[in-house]
C-alpha cells in the first residue's frame, strides 16, 4: 500500500479581499455562533419537556409543569435574541450590499490604469476601498443607510457638520474617514518609504448627496458612489506608472501577509 505523503498548500500568500469581506465574515459567525445557539438551547428544553409530559402521562413520578415553564421562559428569551440577532443581521447585510455596489462603480476604474483594493482591515476598523491611480491616492468608506419611504433622502455637508436626512449622525463620519486615509499613509510611508498623499471619500449608496460647498473643508468628498469615478478622474495626474505599481505593490503585499 503506497505511503500518503504530507502536503501543503501551494499558495504561499493569502488572496486579496473582496468587497465587504469583513461584514461576510461577521454575518457568518453571527449565523454560526449565536443563531444557531438559541435555536438549539429552546429545541433542547422543548424535548426535554415532551419527555416529562410523556412520563408523566404514563404515571411516572415526576411532574413535568416545573419543565414547562423552564421551557416557556428560555423559548420567549431565545425568540427576543433571534428577534436581536435578525435586526443586527439585517443592518450588517445592508452594509454589505452597499459595499459591493461601490466595489461594482470603482472596479469600473480598473480598466483606466487603476488598482483598487478592498476592505483592508486595520485594528478594531477596516477601509472599504482603496484607490491607487495616476490622479492618487484615496480611501473610500461607504456608509449604507436606510431611508424614509415618504419623502427625499438627502446627505449634505453644513458648517462641517455631515447631515443626513436633516440630522447629524452619531459618529464623525469626516473624521473616521480622515484617520482612515492617514492610516493607508502611514503604512505606505513604513513600507515605501515614500510620502504619498491619500485622499479620503464617503459615498451614500442610493441617496441624493448635495454638491460640497465651496466654503466648506473639502479635504474629505462626500458623494454618491456613481459619481466618484469621475471626480478621481478630473483629478490632476500626480502619480507616474512606477509610482502607481510602487504603491499596489506594497499595499498589496501588507493586505496578504498581515491580514
Amino acid at each position: 500500500m503506497k505511503q500518503k505523503k504530507e502536503t501543503r498548500s501551494p499558495l504561499k500568500n493569502k488572496p486579496l479581499r473582496y468587497p465587504a469581506q469583513s461584514l461576510d465574515e461577521e454575518i457568518n459567525r453571527i449565523l454560526t455562533d449565536e443563531v444557531f445557539l438559541w435555536l438549539l438551547i429552546p429545541a433542547i428544553f422543548a424535548a426535554l419537556t415532551l419527555q416529562e409530559w410523556f412520563r408523566y402521562f404514563f404515571s411516572v413520578q415526576l411532574h413535568p409543569l416545573i419543565f414547562t415553564i423552564v421551557t416557556v421562559g428560555i423559548i420567549a428569551f431565545s425568540v427576543r435574541k433571534v428577534f436581536l440577532i435578525h435586526r443586527k443581521l439585517k443592518s450588517l447585510k445592508l452594509g454589505r450590499d452597499g459595499e459591493r455596489e461601490v466595489g461594482q462603480y470603482l472596479d469600473l476604474l480598473v480598466e483606466q490604469g487603476c488598482r483598487v483594493f478592498h476592505d483592508l482591515v486595520g485594528d478594531n476598523f477596516n477601509v472599504d476601498h482603496v484607490v491607487i491611480s495616476p490622479h492618487g491616492i484615496f480611501t473610500v468608506e461607504t456608509k449604507t443607510h436606510s431611508k424614509p419611504l415618504q419623502k427625499e433622502s438627502i446627505v449634505k455637508l453644513q458648517k462641517g457638520k455631515l447631515l443626513i436626512d436633516g440630522y447629524i449622525s452619531d459618529r464623525d463620519y469626516l473624521k473616521q474617514a480622515k484617520a482612515q486615509a492617514h492610516w493607508v499613509k502611514t503604512i505606505l510611508r513604513e513600507s515605501t518609504g515614500k510620502d504619498f498623499s491619500v485622499k479620503p471619500a464617503i459615498v451614500f449608496p442610493g441617496w441624493f448627496v448635495e454638491p460640497m460647498p465651496k466654503d466648506e473643508d473639502r479635504s474629505v468628498w462626500v458623494l454618491n458612489p456613481k459619481i466618484l469615478p469621475i471626480f478621481i478622474e478630473n483629478e490632476v495626474e500626480v502619480l507616474d506608472r512606477h509610482d502607481v505599481m510602487l504603491a499596489a505593490f506594497h499595499l498589496s503585499r501588507y493586505i496578504r501577509t498581515t491580514i
